[in-house]
């Protein structure tokens, strides 16, 4: 009776961590998050994505230089230094990528940022592009490393300004990064349709696919997560960074986003204690609003820049 029972125990506590380990992988493990990506991509998504990388390496192989910095936790990464070549500044944006992508696919902005005269720092985060890395830090674990390259860009200039820019995990990335405890250079962070935790996002999407099991599954992958990537999902809250952060952001989110939903924009926007202004772009969904609308898009932060850079 107790070795049966023993048994019984064991196979749940065993079929408990198939189940944790395996939303784990497809969530957090590079290597198989990419091919679970590519299934729901359409065809002309998947050439837009490549024509932008091709265009991406070309350019930052023309013009900016390659840098690394050693994680805490001894990864190197990679990141991509555009001095301006016109206008001499001390001003730097550091942009940051999305959920399995790259610095290269960042360069569309980067020209805009050239444009307005200021330097540009395009970083490849860990487990993406150039970078090591066996898990996705889906902006937790990127965040200390984010404050390495605030540091090593400080060293090099002490006098310069920083603006911290983001799409979707990138935008996350660097809302956590803003309630660190960064450097005065920081001035200010424009984040682009970033999720307000990653507990709340994977509940979402799994939602959809699995509404039954989807919060079972994420406690279960959570723990997994812990052991495997060294934290879990609940404690990567962008809600509770945005609460001690000090620099004034700009929000932005396009109505029509379905993939981080649109309704996280005032989740953000209601947390933050500080200077603040956000934008909305009609009938844009996840990382279009720059597309839909790039003359409001720009304008806006044009102008937010201006207003609070010092």
């Amino acid at each position: 009776m107790i070795i049966a029972l023993f048994i019984v125990v064991f196979g749940i506590i065993f079929f408990n961590c198939l189940i944790g380990n395996y939303f784990f992988n497809i969530a957090l493990n590079p290597k198989i998050s990419k091919k679970y990506i590519l299934r729901s991509v359409t065809q002309d998504d998947k050439e837009e994505e490549k024509k932008n990388k091709v265009e991406g390496e070309k350019w930052i192989s023309e013009f900016a230089k390659q840098l690394n910095i050693i994680s805490d936790d001894n990864l190197i990464l990679n990141a991509y230094e555009v001095i301006n070549p016109i206008i001499k500044s001390n001003i730097w944006v550091i942009l940051v990528h999305g959920y399995m992508g790259c610095a290269y696919e960042m360069v569309q902005y980067a020209k805009e940022f050239i444009n307005m005269g200021y330097n540009t720092l395009l970083v490849d985060l860990r487990a993406h592009g150039k970078s090591e890395g066996n898990y996705i830090g889906m902006g937790w674990k990127d965040r200390k490393d984010l404050l390495i390259w605030i540091n090593k860009l400080c060293t090099q200039n002490k006098e310069c300004k920083i603006i911290l820019y983001g799409v979707s995990m990138g935008a996350a990335t660097v809302m956590m990064t803003s309630g660190e405890n960064i450097p005065k250079n920081v001035k200010l962070c424009i984040e682009d349709c970033g999720y307000s935790s990653v507990e709340k996002e994977f509940k979402l999407i799994l939602k959809n696919i699995k509404p039954c099991i989807s919060s079972f599954l994420i406690n279960l992958s959570s723990i997994t997560s812990k052991i495997r990537a060294g934290y879990t999902f609940k404690e990567a809250s962008t809600i509770n960074q945005i609460k001690k952060s000090t620099i004034p952001i700009l929000f932005i989110h396009g109505d029509q986003d379905r993939f981080v939903p649109f309704e996280m924009l005032d989740e953000l926007y209601n947390a933050a204690n500080f200077p603040k202004d956000k934008l909305i772009i009609k009938n844009a969904g996840h990382v279009e609003s720059s597309k839909v609308n790039p003359e409001l898009y720009w304008k806006k932060i044009c102008s937010f820049i201006e207003n609070n850079i010092n």
